[in-house]
């Protein structure tokens, strides 16, 4: 049984988000490890973030319930690894 490690690249909907309040209620969701904020340019930041959980039981609705959060404009899945 091992760790997998997803990261989702997640855009707000518009540059006007709080980016301090999405990235608490992203932070909220099960298995979320790690919010990092990434400037893309011309003022836009994109918002990586970083879930861990095990391979078995899978990420569960972590993915649906971040995008459910108010100021999400979309979600991509980016890099997937096993980490143990």
């Amino acid at each position: 049984m091992g760790m997998v490690g997803l990261t989702l690249h997640v855009m707000p909907e518009s540059p006007e988000v709080n980016m301090h309040e999405l990235k608490k209620h992203i932070s909220e969701v099960k298995h979320v490890r790690q919010v990092s904020e990434k400037p893309i340019g011309f003022g836009l930041v994109k918002l990586d973030v970083l879930l861990v959980f095990d391979d078995k039981v899978g990420a569960g609705d972590s993915e649906d319930k971040i995008r459910a959060i108010h100021g999400v404009g979309s979600v991509e899945s980016g890099d997937v690894t096993l980490i143990s």
